[in-house]
C-alpha cells in the first residue's frame, strides 16, 4: 500500500531501536533538541510514512529524476540530520521544514542528472493536492523564488503546499494564524502562482 511503511522497510540509519511508546511529535522534538538520538529515530519512524506519501504524489508523473519515493525520503531525512539547529516545535513546523527540503533534493538531484546529459528532460512534479495540475519542476521552483522577493509568506506557503502536501489546518500552525487567514493567504499566493506560469508559458510560446 502506498504511504505504508513497515519498520524493515525503513533505510539504515532509520530503523528506529526503540518502537514501543505513545510519544509525541513535540515531546521527541523536545528530546532530540536535547541530544536523545533514540527520539529522532523514533520520530522519523513516526513521520516516515507521511513524508513517503508525499515524495509518491510528487514523483507520480516524473519523466526526468530517476529517483524512488523511498530515496527522496532518505535524502530529505539526511538532510534534516545535517541541520546544526532544530528550530521547529511540533509536527507541523517539522512538515514544512521537510517540504523545503524535498524542494532542494528534487533540484539538486535534477540539476546532477541534468549535467550528465547533452539533451534537456523537462521534470514534472505531481501533487496530492486535490485539482492541482503537475507542474514543470524547474518552472515551479523559479516561480517561488520570485515570489519569495513579492512575499516571503506566500512563497513559504507555497512551498508547503506544493513539495509538503501540509494542509490549510497545518499551515495556520507553522505561520501562527487563523484556519481562515491561511486560506485566504494560500489563494492569493495560489492565483499569483498560476497567472506567472501562464504568463512565462506565453512568453515561451512567442520566443519559440
Amino acid at each position: 500500500m502506498r504511504g505504508a511503511c513497515h519498520r524493515t522497510d525503513l533505510p539504515s540509519p532509520f530503523r528506529a531501536m526503540v518502537e514501543q511508546g505513545q510519544d509525541s511529535t513535540r515531546e521527541l522534538l523536545d528530546r532530540w533538541r536535547g541530544g536523545d538520538m533514540a527520539a529522532r529515530d523514533r520520530l522519523f519512524l513516526l513521520l516516515y510514512p507521511e513524508i513517503e506519501t508525499v515524495a509518491a504524489a510528487l514523483l507520480r508523473s516524473d519523466r526526468g529524476v530517476s529517483l524512488s519515493a523511498r530515496d527522496l525520503v532518505h535524502e530529505v531525512m539526511m538532510r534534516l540530520i545535517r541541520l546544526d539547529q532544530i528550530a521547529w516545535q511540533d509536527r507541523s513546523h517539522f512538515l514544512a521544514l521537510a517540504a523545503r527540503m524535498m524542494r532542494r533534493a528534487l533540484i539538486d538531484h535534477a540539476r546532477r542528472k541534468r549535467a550528465l546529459r547533452r539533451d534537456h528532460v523537462q521534470v514534472e512534479l505531481s501533487t496530492r493536492i486535490e485539482g492541482e495540475p503537475s507542474i514543470a519542476l524547474d518552472d515551479i521552483d523559479s516561480a517561488i523564488t520570485k515570489l519569495a522577493i513579492v512575499d516571503p509568506i506566500y512563497a513559504e506557503i507555497v512551498e508547503m503546499r506544493y513539495f509538503g502536501g501540509l494542509s490549510l489546518t497545518d499551515i495556520s500552525v507553522v505561520l501562527d494564524c487563523s484556519e481562515s487567514t491561511a486560506k485566504r493567504r494560500w489563494r492569493t499566493a495560489r492565483a499569483w502562482l498560476l497567472d506567472h506560469l501562464a504568463a512565462d508559458r506565453t512568453i515561451s510560446a512567442k520566443l519559440g
